[in-house]
């Protein structure tokens, strides 16, 4: 008699590039026989969830892990109309490339794409219509890419009210509830860094050069302002955005986890990479599965009550009286 799947409510959360890890958590539950029910997610977790519920995840996969960084710099539409650095158009006709819309009611999985109204300043749920629609709405980080307009809101990145939205989830019930957190500090079932310093220091050395490229590439329509102190000339525009988001995200996903505790809580450090770091995608996509793995072992190891004592202990509840 074969032995029945535990079912998983899949959370994944926003954090640029490093939403390339989301890939590896998900081929990590399919390779430990785990069945994706649903999947709730917010910006790169909405594009990656939504790929998978549709049934192209190898097909995002395989065009990601083949960018290099010329090819991530190609996909960088700047914007003359204000709103946004870029337009987004390109990156979004690449992806639609890959994969023909759907309607996500129709989806084999249960899927929802979490945006943020800048009108209503609320969270919007896309659980019906356009999967494109509610990706691109989902994607539109704040000051990076212009705000989406869709059924007559103005829409951004769903993590700037919600990084990791396991509320979304909540509707359905599984065996396990897992959310990926992919704007934490440090994670203590981390798997073991590469002790070759080499490495570490040419995986640096790509972040850095490609935060360079892309404020070359800015530079060539406006220059960056060369007036005030030494301190304030320390960050590029884009590095000033990167390092805005990763603060902002981090706070806010910390205060919403405090009051919606999922089973596993998967923390990938928010050092992995940054906003574009898509080049980096195989190294993201390996630490996503080992980090997934270890988790999935713990969490076996210790049960269920100890696994979330253990997640609620390490969330920081200050200002969760703000929500």
């Amino acid at each position: 008699m074969l032995k029945k799947k535990k079912t998983v409510s899949l959370v994944l959360g926003s954090g640029g590039a490093r939403g390339m890890a989301h890939i590896g958590v998900i081929r990590c539950l399919e390779d430990q026989g785990y069945e994706i029910k649903n999947i709730a997610g917010a910006s790169i977790g909405a594009m990656v969830g939504g790929f998978y519920a549709a049934g192209q995840l190898d097909q995002l996969q395989s065009w990601v892990t083949a960018l290099d960084r010329k090819n991530v710099l190609g996909l960088l539409d700047l914007s003359f109309s204000g709103g946004g650095l870029f337009k987004g158009d390109k990156l979004m006709d690449a992806l639609e490339s890959l994969v023909k819309d759907r309607v996500i009611e129709e989806l084999p999985i249960d899927f929802t794409a979490v945006a943020v109204d800048l009108v209503r300043q609320k969270e919007v749920w896309f659980t019906d219509g356009s999967l494109y629609e509610a990706v691109r709405a989902s994607i539109s980080i704040p000051s990076v890419f212009k705000p989406h307009y869709y059924r007559d809101m103005y829409l951004v990145d769903g993590g700037v009210l919600n990084p990791v939205p396991v509320a979304a989830s909540m509707k359905y019930v599984t065996d396990i509830t897992l959310a990926v957190n992919l704007n934490a500090k440090r994670n203590p079932l981390a798997p073991d860094l590469d002790p070759e310093v080499d490495n570490a220091a040419k995986d640096a050395s790509d972040r850095n050069t490609v935060h360079r490229a892309i404020k070359r590439f800015i530079d060539r329509w406006g220059s960056e302002d060369k007036g005030g102190s030494f301190q304030e000339r320390q960050f590029s525009t884009v590095e000033l955005i990167n390092r805005s988001i990763e603060t902002m995200q981090n706070t806010m996903a910390h205060m919403k986890l405090a009051a919606n505790m999922p089973d596993i809580l998967i923390e990938v450090p928010y050092t992995l990479g940054g906003l574009f770091d898509y080049h980096l995608a195989d190294k993201m996509i390996e630490e996503g599965y080992q980090l997934c793995l270890k988790s999935l072992k713990h969490y076996d190891l210790v049960g269920p009550e100890e696994a979330i004592a253990e997640d609620f202990h390490g969330i920081d509840r200050s200002g969760l009286d703000q929500l």
